[in-house]
């Protein structure tokens, strides 16, 4: 059923400032373009955009989609800014528990507490005995009661496990705060969930994406629910029937061989990814891999999650099977390791690795990735959530070639963009904006590192032309172009007018994927 699109502002994206009259969409493909006279003969609907905007369909290049859906299920500890409030809201969720059930939270994060308070178990004990697990924002650290370490095993003996830390009090007794690795530790014991709720999960999520505009998600959720089969069940049964959304899958690497050789999908909206891989942390839990110690804790690089050969194996067995890796990369060292594994193991013609998030770089290694066929995973909205408290941590010098995403742009290398949700907020706009101003809403300042803001046309690329590069579908996607998908977003507004606070106070209209309305504000 042909329809024709008209009445608004088209952005193509394909060249700044350029737009289109009108869109002849059919079959879920852009078919042609031209006055709305022109094309309304081989129309059978017409669909009157009344001023509207129109945008290639954002897409979040790094997210966890069922992550997202449980955090919106669950208690979000994202908001809390004291170690009071968080105490209070913990004691809350207590109150409701049954005997046995675990107490889990989502989201703290101590740099928003003017006392900087890390919980010691000892506290969380006191609050209740059921086994607690609390995951920090980054999500490379939780913190855990007795109660849930006795469950695990762990006691003053254990040892650290390789890739992570079990912090310790002066007896060498354990806090209860587990730094990446160990987090396994506990996590293990949490009761596994079924298929019925990764797809409940995931449903909430793909509706909460649908209604801020975006039309797709490279998604990493393929270790974290028992065997990758039942979330893998959770997107066939929610995304390509009634919903379409574009869930592009990145396969973390404990289960990558075994997809590799039993996973089937469903195709176009869900697809196979690269090899997922962790190299090292966060700032924030300052486990993200430094080449110098941290400013604010000399006694400390980071944690790098594989040794050099063992990660040089993992990029081996991806390239035998003549697939791209998706390596997340905080720090200047952790990133230096993934290049060189990289540069020993060229990716396949055809295909393009991705070093997720790229926080902290040297200029040594922008020149290396220069001559890559890599793209930047960024998520502008780190930024925002960690300056200005990131400073402590890297100190000044260190700055110039941190959260440079200007400067990485204007170095030629592809750059996407995403939110990293549940970590971030998920909503595209904002991160947008944390691209244009680098500062948060109601901020008034000229931005944190102002030199490194992106223009308007830059930063709405991260999450159209970009996202669409970084899975080597430019051909198809990211541009409202002749033959490409019929994959957009129409907003209330022209964001390219007006103050940088239109992305904040735009409203999303329509989401439209494969030529259908996923999302309709008004219906």
């Amino acid at each position: 059923m042909a329809t024709v699109w008209h009445g608004g502002t088209i952005y193509t994206m394909a060249n700044e400032g350029e737009t289109v009259q009108a869109m002849l969409v059919d079959e879920g493909v852009i078919k042609g373009f031209g006055t709305y006279e022109e094309l309304k003969q081989q129309a059978t609907v017409e669909i009157d955009l009344q001023g509207k905007a129109v945008y290639p369909g954002f897409v979040d290049s790094h997210l966890h989609m069922i992550g997202h859906g449980e955090k919106l299920m669950r208690v979000d500890l994202s908001k809390i800014d004291s170690s009071e409030d968080m105490r209070e809201q913990l004691v809350l969720l207590a109150e409701d528990l049954n005997e046995d059930e675990w107490l889990i939270g989502e989201g703290w994060n101590e740099n928003n507490f003017p006392d900087r308070k890390i919980f010691h178990r000892l506290e969380l004990d006191e609050i209740s005995h059921n086994p607690m697990l609390l995951k920090r924002v980054c999500r490379h650290a939780i913190l855990a009661n007795s109660t849930a370490l006795a469950l695990a095993g762990i006691t003053k003996d254990t040892p650290d496990p390789k890739g992570g830390v079990i912090v310790r009090d002066k007896e060498g007794e354990p806090t209860g705060y587990l730094l990446d690795a160990a987090q396994e530790l506990v996590a293990v014991h949490v009761p596994p969930v079924s298929v019925d709720y990764l797809t409940r999960a995931l449903r909430v999520s793909v509706d909460n994406l649908l209604s801020l505009g975006l039309t797709g998600g490279h998604t990493e959720d393929m270790a974290y629910y028992g065997h990758f089969s039942k979330p893998l069940q959770a997107f066939k049964n929610v995304v390509g029937n009634e919903i379409k959304f574009r869930a592009h899958l990145l396969r973390h690497h404990q289960a990558f061989e075994e997809m590799m050789e039993t996973a089937t999908y469903a195709e176009p909206f869900v697809d196979p990814g690269p090899m997922k891989i962790f190299g090292d942390g966060s700032i924030g839990g300052r486990t993200a891999w430094l080449s110098k110690p941290y400013n604010d804790d000399p006694s400390t690089d980071g944690v790098a999650i594989h040794s050099d050969e063992a990660l040089k194996d993992l990029v081996a067995t991806a390239r035998k099977q003549r697939e791209a890796i998706a390596i997340h990369v905080i720090g200047d060292k952790a990133l230096e390791q993934a290049l060189d594994a990289i540069e020993l193991h060229p990716v396949p013609a055809g295909k393009r690795d991705r070093l997720i998030h790229t926080v902290v770089v040297r200029e040594d290694l922008v020149e290396r990735m220069k001559k890559l066929p890599v793209v930047l995973d960024l998520q502008p909205s780190f930024v925002t959530s960690d300056f200005p408290w990131v400073v402590e941590r890297l100190g000044e010098e260190r700055l110039e070639w941190a959260y440079a995403w200007k400067k990485l742009l204007d170095a030629g290398i592809i750059c996407s963009g995403g939110s990293d949700a549940p970590i971030e907020e998920v909503n595209p706009l904002l991160g947008m904006y944390n691209a244009v101003t680098r500062r948060n809403p109601g901020e008034m300042h000229e931005g944190f590192m102002p030199e490194e803001k992106l223009s308007r046309f830059e930063a709405i690329r991260l999450y159209t032309v970009g996202s669409a590069e970084a899975i080597c579908k430019e051909d198809v996607r990211g541009k409202i172009k002749e033959g490409f998908d019929a994959d957009f977003t129409v907003v209330d507004r022209d964001l390219f007018e007006g103050a940088p606070e239109q992305f904040l106070e735009a409203q999303i209209e329509m989401t439209v994927v494969a030529g259908e309305i996923m999302y309709n504000r008004v219906g």
